[in-house]
């Protein structure tokens, strides 16, 4: 079994890009780097196979010389996986647009607060700082 160099450099470079586009705020990208995304891991499945061989039917050919039908059903699974995941993305970037006339997400309000506080540099209420005495023991300041 050898895997082709180039499928998997095909394969690397679109989760890349399915990665990258998961990163933005756009639903719409996200949709679409979850389709890239999922196509390079479906193209690294199939790659990682082995070379096509006969049908994977016991008896009609020698056992040496069919294909390994566990990647073939890994693929269909992810296929539909995939197909079910952007349709629930899209949905969401819709039902966005109905009501803030974008599908940019927001940001929550506790992420906001801890941004804040970063700029600030500032600690928050829950945060103590532990230093340590000679002995070993934790010595709480304020």
């Amino acid at each position: 079994m050898s895997a082709n160099l180039t499928l998997s450099v095909a394969a690397g470079l679109m989760v890349a890009c399915g990665v990258y586009l998961l990163l933005e705020r756009s639903l719409t990208r996200i949709l679409i780097g979850v389709v890239i995304c999922s196509n390079g891991v479906n193209l690294l499945f199939l790659n990682a196979a082995g070379p096509a061989g006969k049908p994977p039917i016991i008896g009609m050919f020698s056992r040496d010389s069919i294909a390994d039908p566990l990647p073939q059903a890994m693929v269909l699974t992810a296929i539909v996986i995939t197909l079910a995941v952007s349709a629930f993305v899209l949905a969401m970037a819709y039902r966005s647009f109905q009501l803030h006339g974008h599908d940019e997400t927001a940001d929550d309000v506790e992420d906001a607060r801890i941004r804040a506080l970063a700029e600030a540099d500032e600690a928050s209420d829950s945060y103590e700082e532990t230093t340590f005495s000679d002995s070993g023991e934790d010595v709480v300041s304020e």
